[in-house]
């Protein structure tokens, strides 16, 4: 069953320095309020696994949590680019970031197979891109039924999963709906998760669409009320889209970021 802690106990306990971590949550339900805790915490030398790099991995890479990062895409969604990430891959600031690209179709695919236990999945895709020339984790197979080339990609495993969920019970089971992206599969392929939820409630009750994780596939919960912040929670808040288009300035200049970070995570982020 899953363990009901406070957001700064579950981080302290999951997330390692040198850890993989995957972050996941597609336009809502995206764990900002746990990655500034990672950040407070100061877990370093991580590698960050993310579909979508947004403003959440920007932080995390402005920060200088990462070493590495594995992923599909990278913007400010309808903004622009994200500066930390540039800057760090571009100049090595605050330190030099390793970057390993997939297709969104890949990275769902790898989530897919480490959550079954596989050792890699197969797809019909990469074809005309360059990214297998240079990716470690993409190679080709020849289908045995029908001597077709695929491409192959290498399951992936994080060592903790880090997703946000609308409702958890008391016995650690996670409901979680609206655009459900690769959560799911995400906690099932990591070796341990955190979700963080807007409460808690007495009962589950179903609902259409919905994604049930039961606690025995979670390692902890914690009730982050408005944890997803900027991003939204379906049901319970909307996207704060003054915040992303202001991320676009505030996140250029190296002193502005430095500053912002000290104070609205460093300095004056609450635990919870």
């Amino acid at each position: 069953m899953a363990e009901i802690l406070s957001l700064r106990d579950a981080v302290a306990e999951l997330v390692h320095d040198g850890d993989t971590v995957a972050m996941e949550g597609f336009t809502h339900l995206i764990p900002f309020a746990a990655a500034h805790e990672v950040i407070r915490r100061g877990a370093t030398d991580l590698t960050l696994v993310r579909m979508t790099p947004d403003l959440v991995y920007d932080q995390l890479i402005g920060a200088g949590l990462a070493r590495k990062l594995v992923f599909s895409w990278g913007g400010n969604p309808g903004v622009g680019s994200l500066h930390r990430f540039r800057d760090a891959v571009e100049n090595g600031w605050p330190r030099p970031l390793e970057i390993e690209e997939h297709s969104h179709a890949g990275m769902a695919n790898r989530y897919v197979a480490g959550a079954a236990g596989l050792p890699f999945a197969v797809l019909r895709g990469y074809r005309g891109t360059g990214l297998a020339a240079r990716t470690p984790t993409v190679a080709t197979v020849t289908c045995p039924f029908t001597g077709e080339e695929l491409a192959a990609v290498a399951a992936v495993n994080p060592d903790v999963a880090v997703i946000h969920a609308q409702q958890a019970d008391r016995a650690g089971n996670v409901q979680f709906w609206g655009l459900t992206g690769v959560q799911k599969e995400a906690v099932l392929a990591a070796r341990r998760s955190l979700v963080t939820v807007e409460e808690i409630v007495g009962e589950l009750r179903p609902r259409p669409g919905a994604v049930v994780l039961p606690g025995w596939a979670v390692t902890a919960v914690a009730e982050v009320p408005g944890g997803a912040h900027p991003s939204y929670a379906a049901g319970y808040s909307v996207r704060d889209n003054a915040y992303y288009r202001d991320w676009d300035a505030l996140s250029r200049d190296r002193a502005g970021f430095a500053a912002w970070l000290e104070e609205h995570v460093r300095g004056g982020g609450a635990a919870r």
